[in-house]
């Protein structure tokens, strides 16, 4: 991770965030104090959506069941 002073990043902004994109991460700093850090966009993953597995995953009759004893004495 490289420490960038503000005057270099705006004369460099270019190349820093070609860097960026390779997935480097850039402190900015003012003088000797960092204040920033650029880093690569990552966007959210896709929203979920209710029944996407349907038919793909499938739930027994043996997931009803009850628990044996010692499963259910291990919850508590």
């Amino acid at each position: 991770m490289e420490i960038v002073t503000i005057h270099t990043a705006k004369t460099t902004l270019s190349q820093l965030l070609a860097r960026v994109e390779a997935g480097e991460e850039i402190v900015l700093a003012r003088g000797k104090h960092p204040i920033a850090k650029l880093v690569p966009f990552h966007p959210p993953a896709s929203k979920r959506r209710p029944g996407a597995l349907k038919g793909i995953v499938t739930v027994g009759p043996e997931f009803f069941d009850p628990l044996p004893e010692e499963e259910l004495a291990a919850w508590e």
